[in-house]
């Protein structure tokens, strides 16, 4: 689980600047996310909109199909580096093209890319991790990345102004690849890969499947990444058209709703480490997550204090489903199973297939008996819900 030739002191350092690179990494990811389905809009419509959604997440399942090799070959070192020079570039294309059709293809692949470097991220952290706290260090790295939630979206909002300045968004966060190429470059030149396991898609399909405990939790994972992706894509412009609320409204909301992340996932990460089992957090989790985001079908005013704190009770349940998915699969997986790593990761993808498709026909049943789009959130509440399911049977690692 962790690098032999790191003494434990400096370990401790390396994590927390991973945590740090992390910080930054989610950052870029977050600034322009809550309005690129809007700034798709401004050059396509919005059904458009969910097929470009779901061409980033094929793009990005192939990248994990792929990048298991690639990192095996040159090691995770350059490979991160090598991402993150690409990504600059696909950024700087980003905000310069007048194309729409260079936009949207950039667009796409810029979405797979930024996915493969969070992968070479968590390879970094789990070199460095000790198999004895991995719910603190997993439940603080996440923990670190989620504090960029909070702040990102009143960052993008108020670059946004309440205009259409979207373009800006990406100007940012084209701006925070470089102190991130930079972190990389001078904090790992002497990573020490391990003998990563090579594996065809088949055999890995099948060496995943085995593991019927996995199984569960990439059921779980899954589920959970659906709701993320339903919520940023859809609940945004719910908000921001059906509700009224302007994008400096929308920032606060956000922001509160985020909270629960930074909060209580590192000391739930130490809880799961020395008292509790992952199994009976997540239940909670997700219970709360599913039955919490029912009820925001049965708020019918654009009140900031209403849609803050309901949002902020999913995201109580969704922080604790979270870190405890994390820390389960962390302490079960080996450093030198890339591949299952990223299929792990892979789930994320998934869910922005299966997201469109939710939108689609539950947009059609609700129009024909409901006339609502509120109950979209009744509908994403029981989703979240049938992920009890897999979990009341997982075998607890504790």
């Amino acid at each position: 689980m962790n690098n032999p030739n790191t003494r434990p002191h400096s370990r401790t350092h390396v994590i927390y600047t991973i945590a740090v690179i992390g910080f930054i990494y989610t950052l870029h990811l977050v600034i322009p996310m809550y309005s690129n389905s809007s700034f798709l809009e401004l050059f396509t419509d919005k059904k458009t909109v969910d097929y470009i959604y779901m061409l980033g997440a094929a793009v990005s399942i192939l990248g994990f199909l792929i990048i298991p090799e690639i990192i095996r070959r040159v090691g995770n070192y350059y490979t991160a580096l090598y991402l993150v020079v690409i990504q600059i570039i696909l950024f700087f294309i980003l905000v310069s093209t007048k194309s729409p059709g260079v936009l949207l293809t950039t667009f796409i692949l810029q979405t797979a890319v930024i996915s493969l470097i969070g992968l070479c991220l968590d390879i970094f952290l789990e070199a460095y991790t000790d198999g004895m706290h991995v719910g603190t260090i997993r439940g603080m790295y996440t923990a670190t990345l989620n504090a960029s939630w909070i702040i990102a979206p009143l960052i993008g909002s108020m670059i946004i102004n309440g205009n259409s300045n979207y373009h800006n968004t990406y100007i940012a966060a084209l701006w925070m690849l470089f102190p991130l190429l930079y972190l990389i470059y001078c904090n790992f030149p002497k990573f020490k890969d391990p003998n990563y396991t090579h594996l065809s898609p088949w055999q890995l399909i099948k060496h995943v499947s085995h593991n019927k405990n996995w199984v569960k939790l990439f059921t779980a994972n899954t589920i959970l990444q659906v709701f993320y992706a339903w919520m940023t894509v859809y609940s945004t412009i719910y908000l921001h058209m059906t509700m009224g609320f302007s994008w400096e409204a929308m920032g606060i909301i956000i922001a509160i709703m985020l909270i629960p992340f930074p909060i209580i996932q590192y000391p739930l990460g130490k809880l799961a480490d020395m008292k509790y089992g992952e199994k009976e957090i997540m239940i909670v989790g997700f219970a709360l997550m599913g039955v919490t985001t029912i009820c925001l079908s049965f708020i019918h005013v654009p009140s900031i204090v209403l849609w803050a704190g309901g949002l902020f009770l999913t995201r109580v349940g969704a922080a604790a489903a979270e870190v405890m998915i994390e820390t389960y699969f962390f302490k079960t997986v080996s450093l030198r199973d890339t591949a299952a790593l990223g299929l792990f990761r892979v789930t994320r993808q998934i869910s922005y297939f299966i997201a469109p498709l939710i939108s689609i026909a539950a947009g059609f049943l609700l129009a024909k008996y409901f006339a609502s789009d509120a109950y979209m959130f009744a509908v994403i509440g029981l989703i979240s819900l049938t992920a009890l399911i897999p979990i009341a049977s997982i075998r607890d690692t504790n």
